[in-house]
């Protein structure tokens, strides 16, 4: 059962601004990843379904944050069907993040009040999400659309929230790109969770790297 609520979730997506992303099949290497960004100042992360048994290293993490890193809002991505959606929910998953649109992981979600984002590349997309009770759209893969995307869409609904993930990174020029536009938030992977040359998660960047974004998107919130 999730520990926030769908409302708490939506708030600290805008507060902070980024949701870092990260899948690995080891539970310890989790571990260590969970906690630079927590040191970095981050308070959400995504987990993404990806691999066999990939449910049962986010339920070790999830118990991980909740004695070590309580206020780490944890929640899945890459969700495909509504049985994997209740499956995470389950294992306390405090937000589910969808490549597409799919009505039944609405359902599913919006039954136990858990925030859902479904990826959508359409203002008819987007606008039948919102009216399943969507609170925040993922778009993905963002630098496909580009910024220009978020600023037109929110030209004739400002009230929609956008979060780009794919093709968001941790330095200014980018960031400010889409916040301009209107971004609500930004999911952020592959760019933030940095590696040495030998293929291993290099720690002390990545909270560095999550420090440093966090601090810019904060400044361009108050500009």
């Amino acid at each position: 059962m999730a520990s926030f609520s769908r409302i708490e979730v939506v708030q600290e997506m805008g507060r902070t601004g980024m949701v870092p992303l990260f899948y690995h099949p080891d539970v310890e290497v989790g571990k260590k990843v969970l906690s630079a960004i927590y040191a970095g100042g981050a308070r959400l992360l995504e987990f993404t379904n990806r691999g066999d048994y990939a449910h049962e290293v986010f339920n070790e993490l999830n118990k991980f944050a909740a004695k070590n890193l309580p206020d780490l809002i944890m929640g899945v991505g890459s969700v495909t069907d509504a049985g994997a959606a209740s499956l995470y929910m389950q294992l306390g998953a405090n937000f589910v993040v969808t490549p597409v649109f799919r009505k039944d992981i609405a359902i599913v979600c919006n039954r136990k009040k858990v925030l859902w984002s479904p990826g959508c590349g359409s203002l008819t997309e987007i606008s039948t999400a919102e009216e399943m009770g969507c609170e925040i759209v993922k778009l993905f893969p963002a630098g496909t659309y580009g910024p220009g995307f978020i600023k037109n869409i929110r030209g004739p609904q400002p009230w929609t929230n956008i979060m780009p993930t794919g093709g968001v990174s941790p330095d200014k020029d980018n960031l400010k790109a889409w916040f301009d536009a209107g971004a609500y938030c930004v999911g952020m992977g592959s760019k933030l969770m940095v590696k040495k040359q030998d293929g291993a998660f290099d720690f002390k960047a990545i909270e560095t790297l999550t420090e440093t974004a966090l601090k810019i998107i904060i400044d361009l919130k108050h500009e």
